[in-house]
């Protein structure tokens, strides 16, 4: 009987779509083999689905999804055991595209960049074929049908198609796409491989691509030793029952470690991680990891793959995670999510929102039980962590709240303390005249060690500021905590530092004050140094040369990025040159013979207020030695 081929145009309203399909998405282009492989997982999944309500009695039997390609026909082919489809269902399902406004889509869509945009959304998933093949055929057939019973379909790429009998053993899809010629570099093994294993890489059903050799065990040689030899087997591309799709009850420490090496190779270990199991208001599954931070963390940016049913999506997870969890690593798996996003969509979805402030929460539950359950090893880690809880305080208000319970400050004997811990610590020797708490912090404690030893002889305790976000954390602390000012220790004299009602009187009469002014300006030489003769304590450094804490602050987060001043960082740098009147080289100097040498003078206390602040350097640290040498001969 001669086989009655159907032939009839996709409804879809408009003939512009496949011109659209290939504009639009072909920057995008090897997203075909996702959406065609998804389909087949899909139709599998659905087939164990209906075996296990009873409703599918026959046996399942192998239910792997084959990949394959023919360089000499040209063709790529992605085969399922699935449910597969009756020609009825072929024509319901393929030849016609279903959204609604199909006219207002075009014009919505013409001028697009963002291919996501379009696939997916409307139903264009397997359409995605079109954008490497000249044709693509269906041969499918259902698990309801009778024997052999199957229908083949194809299509040119144009809204026509042909539909008709076809002979099949086992029921299933084979999409048969024939390569066009621009896109031949698809018929190709590893191309191929690389896009399988970057998007289908954890599939809930076994994916097989070509083959590949392995080394096995054969018996063993005269000497007793173990042989081997090499056998051929199935390349299975995917891993289908990955950690995040299973319980934390049945899962050890060295089940995370080891998922863990297997996305990030040649990564150290993690500090520790979060396993995400939420079922309601959303579905979320997930584990993130906190990697050990090194110095440049943007490198380490993008590291958390976003899934939706297994299926990869993108590592461009920006709107789901909040900013400052984007140097964690790991998984994030959402059926709520669709498989073709854009960024639109992120920005505005409110399942998303949703599970943003949910990670937030599962993040600070998390940190503050490690600190409540063992503060000791908390306290270990918190130099690594630090960046997390310091980045999240900053951006996020909510976190904040949470996080300000287990934050941690460190001091220069390397000892921790919380916010509350450290407020009642320094309260009685650092609250200043007008009732304000200061903190004294060092960014440096080995080039400021100077200053570091000042402040801790007057009784003050500093703290140990010397992370990458420790500029724009001060300024955060400064604005959240009462009555609480930062000071880095250098940027006042150490008398200055905790303004008291006490002060010095100086020694030196009006006279005397502009005398030394007038021979330090002539030493010093620059402008950018201002000079002021301060009434201090004689054991204090003959001369101190500052930067105010706010233009230092500015400065340094002009760097960092951020600040709202960003101009600063381009700004001249400007220093405060306090001179000590009380100290005894003042006099020595105002006994000099000469000028010459009461400007000798002057400049040697001045070289040493700026080696103490690391400034000295080249040609006149040179000259500084050579002064030295002279003034001890």
């Amino acid at each position: 009987m001669a086989e009655v081929a159907e032939k009839g145009s996709i409804s879809i309203h408009t003939e512009n779509i496949f011109p659209i399909i290939k504009k639009f998405l072909y920057s995008d282009h090897e997203i075909f083999l996702r959406e065609l492989v998804s389909n087949a997982v899909d139709a599998t999944q659905k087939l164990r689905k209906l075996a296990s309500l009873g409703e599918f009695t026959g046996e399942l039997g192998d239910l792997t999804v084959e990949v394959s390609f023919d360089k000499k026909k040209k063709t790529i082919t992605v085969s399922d055991k699935g449910l597969g489809m009756t020609a009825e269902e072929i024509k319901k399902y393929i030849n016609q595209i279903a959204f609604s406004g199909a006219a207002e889509f075009v014009e919505k869509f013409k001028d697009k960049a963002d291919a996501k945009d379009i696939i997916g959304k409307f139903g264009l998933g397997f359409y995605s074929a079109f954008m490497v093949a000249d044709e693509v055929e269906l041969i499918s057939r259902s698990y309801k049908a009778s024997e052999n019973e199957a229908a083949r379909w194809t299509c040119d790429g144009s809204t026509e198609f042909e539909l008709k009998p076809a002979k099949r053993e086992i029921r299933g899809t084979d999409v048969i796409l024939h390569i066009n010629k621009d896109s031949e570099e698809f018929l190709d093994e590893w191309r191929i491989k690389g896009i399988l294993e970057k998007y289908c890489k954890f599939l809930p059903v076994e994916i097989k691509f070509g083959t590949k050799d392995e080394s096995i065990e054969d018996g063993t040689d005269k000497d007793g030793k173990p042989k081997y030899k090499t056998v051929t087997k199935y390349r299975i591309i995917n891993n289908p029952s990955p950690l995040w799709a299973k319980t934390p009850t049945e899962l050890k420490d060295e089940d995370y470690l080891k998922f863990y090496k297997e996305l990030y190779p040649f990564s150290e270990d993690p500090l520790f991680w979060i396993h995400l199991n939420v079922d309601y208001p959303f579905s979320l599954t997930g584990v993130l990891y906190f990697p050990k931070i090194k110095n440049d963390f943007e490198v380490q940016r993008n590291k958390i793959q976003l899934y939706s049913r297994q299926v990869f999506i993108t590592d461009e997870v920006k709107d789901v995670v909040p900013d400052f969890l984007m140097l964690l690593h790991g998984i994030l798996d959402s059926p709520d999510i669709p498989l073709n996003v854009s960024r639109s969509y992120l920005q505005s979805d409110a399942s998303v929102k949703k599970i943003s402030q949910h990670i937030t929460k599962k993040v600070a539950d998390k940190l503050q039980e490690m600190f409540t359950k063992d503060r000791a090893e908390f306290e270990k880690k918190w130099d690594d962590i630090s960046i997390f809880v310091k980045y999240g305080m900053i951006s996020d208000e909510k976190f904040y709240d949470k996080a300000k319970e287990f934050a941690l400050l460190k001091n220069t004997d390397r000892k921790y303390f919380t916010l509350e811990e450290y407020k009642e610590r320094v309260k009685p020797t650092q609250t200043d005249k007008d009732k304000n708490l200061v903190y004294l912090y060092t960014t440096d404690a080995g080039k400021q060690d100077t200053f570091v030893q000042a402040a801790r002889a007057k009784g003050y305790d500093v703290l140990l500021f010397d992370g990458m976000l420790d500029s724009h954390f001060i300024s955060n602390l400064e604005q959240k905590l009462e009555k609480t000012q930062l000071k880095r220790v250098d940027s006042e004299t150490p008398d200055k530092l905790i303004a008291r009602d006490e002060t010095f009187t100086s020694v030196l009469s009006k006279e005397e004050e502009e005398q030394i002014k007038s021979i330090f300006e002539k030493a010093v030489n620059n402008t950018a140094m201002s000079v002021a003769i301060e009434p201090l304590s004689p054991e204090d450094l003959p001369v101190t040369v500052t930067m105010s804490e706010w233009m230092r602050r500015m400065k340094d987060m002009a760097r960092t990025g951020g600040g709202g001043m960003p101009f600063m960082g381009s700004m001249p740098d400007s220093y405060n040159v306090a001179i000590n009147g009380n100290h005894k080289i003042m006099q020595q100097i105002l006994k000099a013979e000469t000028e010459d040498q009461k400007v000798k003078l002057a400049k040697q206390a001045y070289d040493l207020g700026l080696l103490s602040q690391n400034m000295l350097t080249g040609a006149d640290l040179t000259n500084f030695i050579r002064r030295s040498v002279e003034l001890v001969s």
